[in-house]
């Protein structure tokens, strides 16, 4: 031991970095601008900057658009890794991951309850669960979450975030668009609302699916609403795409989308939507 550890070793010196439990800055994505999590927390993870919506998890925002006391529907139990998938790691092990940062099974969560006292089924997605992507088990809760909104007579309210189906899972990941796809037409059929909240990213098959066959589609600010990437979609026209291209404000002038709406004000655009949708009952 030289002499300068011998005398730091005395003085109490530690080379270890001291770190907070909970880091209490945040920096914005799109503006860079360092904002203190507890105002950015309690502005709905909106810069208040730049306005720039964050990414937030499923239960967030469940009890965001929900009314208090909703109940959680259970994630459904599907076969794991039904093609025994590897690519830099096993399909179990990033499983495991996930969940050991998330307190739920998979990807989409749906609650049950009510918006602003009308009732409504609302299943979300959640980015922050493998990029949201789309395989048996979303598929499925989806469906349930379907199911619920017919046997309770209401509106199904789908909170969309993803990359896309889940490689993992190869063609099963993608028989979940059909089924998904079945369940918004039972909806239609008895009557019931179905609305879609497009939020960053919605992307791939989700895209391809559920998230573009809503009743009404409303997007959040600057969400990325998709199907191929652009770089991609350049690469194949090889024409150089327009400014603001996938993005919620241009699809909204385009028609694709019915409205972009802020996150503070999307409960309250829900509560009315459910308004002038709500079935009417044969007398």
């Amino acid at each position: 031991m030289n002499w300068f550890t011998r005398v730091r070793n005395s003085l109490g010196f530690s080379s270890q970095k001291k770190t907070t439990e909970k880091d209490l800055w945040i920096k914005c994505p799109s503006c860079q601008e360092m904002l203190f999590v507890q105002d950015y927390e309690s502005n709905l993870s909106v810069c208040p900057k730049c306005e720039h919506h964050g990414r937030i998890s499923a239960d967030a925002r469940l009890a965001l658009l929900l009314d208090p006391g909703f109940e959680l529907l259970p994630i459904p139990e599907v076969a794991e890794d039904p093609l025994q998938f590897k690519d830099t790691k096993k399909y179990t092990d990033r499983l495991k991951a996930a969940r050991a940062a998330s307190p739920h099974k998979d990807a989409f969560v749906v609650g049950s309850g009510f918006i602003e006292t009308r009732p409504a089924v609302v299943g979300v997605q959640d980015f922050g669960f493998m990029g949201g992507s789309m395989g048996m088990a979303v598929g499925q809760a989806f469906c349930e979450g379907a199911q619920k909104a017919l046997d309770r007579g209401c509106a199904y309210v789908v909170v969309t975030a993803a990359g896309g189906a889940r490689m993992q899972e190869g063609i099963l990941s993608l028989m979940q668009m059909p089924r998904t796809t079945v369940m918004t037409r039972r909806l239609k059929a008895a009557g019931l609302p179905y609305i879609v909240v497009l939020t960053d990213p919605t992307t791939g098959g989700v895209t391809a699916s559920y998230a573009m066959l809503g009743d009404i589609h409303i997007a959040e600010p600057g969400a990325l609403i998709g199907f191929a990437g652009q770089r991609v979609i350049q690469d194949t026209i090889r024409e150089q795409l327009p400014e603001g291209f996938q993005r919620a404000e241009y699809l909204h002038k385009h028609g694709m989308v019915d409205m972009v709406v802020h996150r503070r004000e999307l409960k309250a655009t829900l509560g009315q939507l459910l308004d002038y949708l709500r079935p009417v009952k044969a007398a």
